[in-house]
């Protein structure tokens, strides 16, 4: 899933480069000031937006949305199930009692140190 998180975003970087870099700027004739240049328009007159600051427009949004996925996903990594994660950990194990050891009169006796 991130691998291709990471090629979509390098690609729309890529493209959202290019986009920017094929566009002129608007400062360039007078009549961009006034706003005429509408007439040029691949969507109509109803747009003042032209093909170009659209596609741009949508690669920059693409590349928002997975400069987000990415930030989420690196904040949120996934955990690694291998075959010792899936053991449970052992139950704690009894202590031995002390041995038993013979007395002089037969008897047997702990050895408990005080």
């Amino acid at each position: 899933m991130e691998t291709l998180v990471w090629v979509v975003h390098l690609s729309t970087a890529v493209v959202l480069i290019g986009l920017v870099l094929m566009q002129h700027g608007k400062g360039a004739d007078m009549g961009a000031a006034f706003g005429t240049g509408s007439a040029g328009s691949l969507f109509g007159s109803s747009g003042s937006a032209n093909f170009l600051s659209r596609s741009t427009a949508a690669a920059a949004t693409l590349f928002f949305i997975t400069s987000l996925s990415l930030t989420y996903l690196y904040s949120h990594p996934a955990q690694q199930q291998g075959v010792m994660d899936k053991v449970k950990p052992a139950a704690t194990q009894a202590v031995p009692a002390a041995p038993v050891a013979d007395t002089a009169d037969g008897s047997k006796s702990r050895d408990i140190p005080k």
